[in-house]
């Protein structure tokens, strides 16, 4: 059966996009190959947690001034990522101990907890515990 398996998360450097993720957000690193016919890395990330055969992150560094112009944009200005967690209060205290700028605060909504926050771009993601 099909299935999603990377998801392009457009930014500028990777060893400060995997600072950001694995370093302050715990993501685990699944790759990082120089690939030197194209001058890029195949850097993959996942969270932490997720099953090894989870949808994971692929960090894709601008090559491109049209591309740049999307690193923090990559959806308007909506959330674009989705992080659920089975404890959100454990998270959300551990990601605001590291500095992650939170844009709206807890919320308890019919689905569960969600908070939004900028990751190191400006992209918006929810952090969310969905009701069981």
């Amino acid at each position: 059966m099909p299935h999603l398996a990377h998801i392009a998360l457009v930014v500028r450097d990777y060893d400060e996009a995997l600072g950001f993720y694995v370093g302050k957000l715990g993501f685990t690193k699944v790759a990082d190959e120089y690939q030197p016919e194209q001058d890029k890395r195949w850097v993959l990330i996942r969270p932490p947690g997720a099953a090894e055969e989870a949808t994971t992150i692929l960090l894709a560094r601008a090559s491109k001034p049209e591309q740049e112009s999307f690193i923090g944009n990559q959806t308007g200005g909506r959330v674009f990522l989705f992080l659920a967690t089975d404890n959100f209060d454990r998270d959300h205290a551990a990601y605001t101990a590291v500095g992650v700028e939170w844009i709206r605060p807890p919320a308890v909504q019919p689905y569960g907890k969600v908070a939004v926050f900028a990751d190191l771009y400006g992209n918006l993601w929810d952090l969310v515990e969905f009701n069981r």
